[in-house]
């Protein structure tokens, strides 16, 4: 195996791991900080606690509903973003 296979394998590994954990970062922690910050500025929810809003926003991530996977989403995309933002700051302009 060459040496650029192995860093492109390796890239793939820690891209692929990266997804994964802000993945279940979007599945179980946020949720929880919505619910938190939702019943201490709204009240209640209005189902049965906070399994009832996971199971919610869980079955409707099953079904597709687009805004479920953005919002479960949000922390690999914000991180893509920040990473974007960063290589355009950083890319060398070319004075006209």
């Amino acid at each position: 195996m060459s040496a650029t296979e192995k860093s492109t394998r390796r890239k793939v590994t820690n891209e692929s791991a990266l997804f994964l954990i802000l993945l279940l970062v979007g599945l179980l922690f946020l949720p929880i900080v919505i619910y938190a910050v939702g019943t201490a500025i709204f009240g209640d929810y209005a189902g049965n606690g906070f399994w009832d809003f996971l199971g919610l926003l869980h079955s409707e991530l099953w079904a597709g509903e687009p805004v479920v996977w953005f919002l479960v989403l949000s922390p690999y995309l914000i991180w893509q973003i920040f990473r974007m933002t960063i290589w355009a700051f950083r890319r060398p302009h070319v004075a006209n």
